[in-house]
């Protein structure tokens, strides 16, 4: 349970815009059968990098009517792929009832790419049997680092930011779709999709080590506030800002 000093999980953690969800629908306008496919393709990116999201911002973003992004929301909905995500715990008592918001489920998120899971997970169990914890920790901590190979540790405060946001472009290369945003005083780092969920699932030493790299390059405490393998939309980690005039102050002291 989050203490009351914890940061909030915003509900949405917006990301640096679906990209390939829009590259994919530069011909969304025609309605024709052959661009079906195309299409839903085209919705499910955008609900994974930006949900939960509104049917009106689905239709603004990839230039559909109303009515189509009804129909491709129903069909995701009728295969298990998406729901109604539950309304902002914050949200204000305004006139009307707020928009729904629409979010992939786990069964959409494993259609986008689990097909090695279950050797993975065979793979991670026989590991554990040769070598025990300290093998599985040991192949974790491998896998964080290669995806951050080219990621240098930051050399002070003032690169802390810098060195997030290429925390999160080094994920996003791995199939994380990872973003940044700024959460009162310090950043969260979002990651919209979770290539290895179902085996982290079995195997939290996965998401430890992503923990500790976050700590040994930015030199910081984080703190994780949720995961994909624990059933959460995203993973989202936090990281406190140094306060720029603390550090002057520190700068002049004698």
């Amino acid at each position: 349970m989050k203490s009351a000093t914890d940061p909030a999980v915003d509900e949405k953690c917006a990301g640096h815009g679906p990209d390939a969800a829009l590259a994919a629908t530069r011909s969304v306008r025609d309605s024709s059968p052959q661009h079906e496919g195309q299409t839903r393709a085209a919705v499910v990116q955008l609900l994974l990098e930006e949900g939960p999201i509104t049917a009106p911002e689905i239709g603004k973003r990839l230039g559909l009517s109303a009515a189509g992004v009804r129909r491709h929301l129903d069909a995701l909905i009728d295969t298990g792929e998406a729901r109604a995500a539950a309304p902002p715990r914050r949200q204000g008592r305004g006139r009307g009832r707020p928009a729904r918001r629409f979010q992939l489920t786990a069964i959409g998120r494993a259609r986008l790419g689990h097909t090695y899971d279950d050797l993975a997970g065979a793979a991670m169990r026989h590991l554990r049997e040769l070598g025990g914890e300290a093998a599985v920790e040991d192949f974790a901590r491998r896998r964080v680092r290669s995806i951050l190979a080219g990621v240098e540790p930051a050399a002070g405060p003032d690169e802390i930011e810098a060195t997030i946001e290429d925390i999160a472009d080094a994920f996003t290369a791995a199939g994380f779709a990872a973003s940044t945003r700024r959460v009162g005083t310090g950043m969260q780092v979002c990651q919209h999709h979770c290539p290895v969920s179902h085996v982290a699932e079995q195997f939290p030493e996965l998401c430890e080590a992503e923990q500790e790299a976050f700590v040994e390059i930015l030199g910081t405490h984080v703190q994780r506030l949720a995961t994909i393998a624990n059933g959460d939309s995203f993973c989202t980690t936090h990281v406190p800002l140094p306060d720029p005039a603390a550090h002057a102050r520190s700068d002049s002291d004698p």
